[in-house]
């Protein structure tokens, strides 16, 4: 074959050939946190959604609890499709909840819907913020875990919703640290169902949750920095005990807390 061809030919390929170079950090099984890195100024869809990339090019996402198909992640005009693991989840029983926490009087109706209101402003934030990447740390120390993420409920004899945190059982008036540097986005000392409840912004639309404190020490709008003290154990809200119950969410994806903790 003439020379000329073979490098045509082979130059030819060499366009079309599309290496898809980001890289990720994290599990693609359900309910897990992912973050992914590209070079910096790449356009990069999940699904179909176009999702920020910071300047060093860092991304992040999460894959929802209960997601039976592939990602597909869209680098430029490059695909790449990853296939999502399924999990089986826990049976959690809690008895003793004063019966209005479980089923709410629909006096609490507008309440409850105004604070959920509250909780989705706060989650919804999307900062240039690049917390997101670091490592987050465990808040309570020598504590146990008594709920896990994706447990079926059934409280005082009836199912309700899933759970969607990690449970901390510790002793009132212990203290709780922020998992990451963020900024706070809402600070409420007595929510229905959450009680005395924290959110943090991370960045990219990632945000934490901190429930059922006994005291607040922070404020709306506070940086804060990664192991500094932000509040206390308590057992306010829908509790039966003083606990802390921590959440993880991608927007309005709730993701499993464990799986920026690693905690065996």
């Amino acid at each position: 074959m003439d020379c000329k061809i073979i490098k045509y030919t082979l130059l030819i390929f060499l366009i079309n050939f599309k290496v898809f170079s980001a890289e990720f950090q994290g599990q693609f099984i359900q309910g897990h946190y992912i973050i992914g890195k590209t070079s910096p100024g790449t356009k990069i869809l999940i699904d179909k959604r176009e999702v920020k990339v910071s300047e060093e090019g860092y991304f992040a996402f999460g894959i929802d609890k209960d997601r039976k198909f592939d990602v597909v992640i869209t680098e430029g005009s490059k695909k790449i499709i990853k296939k999502v693991q399924k999990r089986k989840y826990k049976i959690q029983r809690i008895d003793g909840l004063p019966e209005k926490k479980v089923t709410p009087p629909e006096e609490f109706y507008e309440r409850i819907k105004k604070e959920n209101k509250l909780i989705a402003k706060a989650r919804a934030v999307e900062s240039d913020l690049s917390f997101f990447k670091d490592k987050f740390i465990v808040p309570v120390d020598n504590a146990i875990i008594t709920g896990v993420y994706g447990s079926q409920r059934i409280l005082n004899g009836i199912p309700k919703w899933p759970h969607y945190g990690l449970d901390f059982a510790q002793k009132k008036g212990s203290p709780i640290k922020a998992m990451n540097n963020g900024i706070v986005t809402l600070a409420e000392q007595d929510l229905f169902y959450t009680g005395a409840t924290l959110i943090f912004d991370h960045g990219h639309g990632i945000s934490t949750l901190y429930m059922h404190l006994d005291k607040i020490f922070v404020n709306v709008g506070d940086h804060v920095k990664k192991g500094e003290v932000i509040g206390t154990v308590g057992s306010s809200g829908r509790a039966t005990g003083p606990h802390l119950d921590i959440r993880l969410n991608w927007y309005d994806t709730r993701l499993d807390p464990n799986s920026v903790l690693n905690i065996k």
